[in-house]
């Protein structure tokens, strides 16, 4: 039997941080939940997960949601209310590219895409130049979405710090799509609530990196949350007896988050054998991802890569020669060191000139 179809093999995916299984004691987790109506703003379990990640962030009030599309369309559709109007956002956002369309048909609003130069994180001279004033024929500026993490790179806090100063000056709401943002966290040490310090609203994730089964959380002011709590009720996003996954979400912040470095640490051990192998890397690795293009090295990661690491129970995304590998707190150093081989194993296979080169230099 192949390697790939055995039933009891242990198996590895790296297209997202959101396929993390559930784990047993998760589970126990659950059972322990209380069971009431969070719609009704009942549930015990729901409310401690909103008050520890309000406290965590330092706003008012949190939200839980069902995911992070939910959290994000419900914070910029309660910054969005009377249209013509605009959403200004670095071009390779998730609230543009990824959210089909959801600031367009739920809020009414354009969106304005700017292209960071340093092709790692927007500035404030660049989302400056990207404003849209007020006039008869415009749809004006009236929020600025950023993203941290972005493709796993985190963007600097005083630029953040910067971007929301210009905003506020010209009063411009703030949103933040931090759905890795407990990455950045970790990664920096910067607390929480100094990122929050910067926004009105924020959406975190917590079935990415975090690892819980199911959700998202939207923080912001009372106002905002209670205006983001029936904006999810018009949405059809209420949900019922939701205290199971707020108490293993909670669990999953104290007990996950903390690994965050580890994760790390193991993605950057990855990226430099890659580099060494001539391997090119699309951005910058600084969390948990490696965004990496296999075109100048020869080979192909949906016809050749991607096959090949299935056969050890691996499974990368991309096209092409593009690939996101995403690493977890289910990934170990046995599933890198066996990528790795393979990366090794499928360059010697096709003879490229780098990998040869490699070789010489080594012997």
């Amino acid at each position: 039997m192949a390697a790939n179809e055995d039933p009891n093999a242990r198996w590895y995916d790296l297209r997202s941080d959101t396929v993390t299984a559930p784990t047993d004691e998760m589970f126990e987790v659950m059972k322990k939940a209380t069971r009431n109506d969070s719609v009704f703003e009942e549930d015990a379990s729901v409310h401690a997960l909103e008050r520890h990640v309000a406290d965590l962030c330092g706003h008012e009030a949190a939200l839980f949601c069902s995911s992070g599309t939910a959290s994000n369309q419900f914070g910029i559709f309660g910054h969005l209310a009377h249209p013509p109007h605009s959403v200004v956002c670095d071009s390779r956002s998730h609230v543009y590219l990824w959210e089909a369309g959801g600031i367009a048909f739920h809020s009414r609003a354009t969106v304005s895409p700017v292209i960071a130069r340093n092709g790692i994180h927007v500035t404030a001279s660049e989302i400056e130049g990207n404003l849209i004033e007020a006039d008869l024929h415009t749809a004006p500026t009236r929020l600025v979405s950023l993203e941290n993490t972005l493709s796993g790179m985190v963007m600097p806090l005083a630029e953040m710090q910067a971007i929301s100063a210009l905003a506020r000056d010209r009063g411009l709401a703030m949103h933040l799509d931090g759905a890795r943002l407990w990455n950045a966290h970790m990664a920096t040490g910067v607390p929480l609530h100094e990122y929050g310090k910067c926004f009105d609203t924020m959406s975190l994730c917590l079935s990415k990196g975090v690892g819980a089964p199911i959700g998202s959380i939207l923080v912001g002011s009372r106002d905002a949350i209670n205006r983001a709590r029936h904006v999810r009720k018009l949405f059809g996003g209420g949900w019922r007896q939701a205290g199971s996954l707020a108490a293993v979400a909670k669990h999953c912040i104290e007990t996950i988050v903390p690994t965050m470095p580890e994760t790390h640490k193991l993605t950057r051990h990855l990226a430099d054998h890659l580099v060494d192998m001539g391997i090119d890397l699309q951005y910058p690795c600084h969390t948990n991802m490696v965004l990496i293009d296999t075109a100048r090295a020869g080979i192909s990661v949906q016809d050749q890569l991607a096959p090949a690491l299935l056969a050890k129970n691996i499974k990368i995304g991309g096209m092409g020669t593009k690939s996101r590998i995403v690493l977890h707190h289910q990934i170990d150093r046995q599933c890198v060191d066996t990528m790795i081989s393979v990366f090794r194993d499928v360059l010697a296979a096709h003879n490229t000139n780098k990998y040869q080169e490699q070789l010489a230099a080594e012997a």
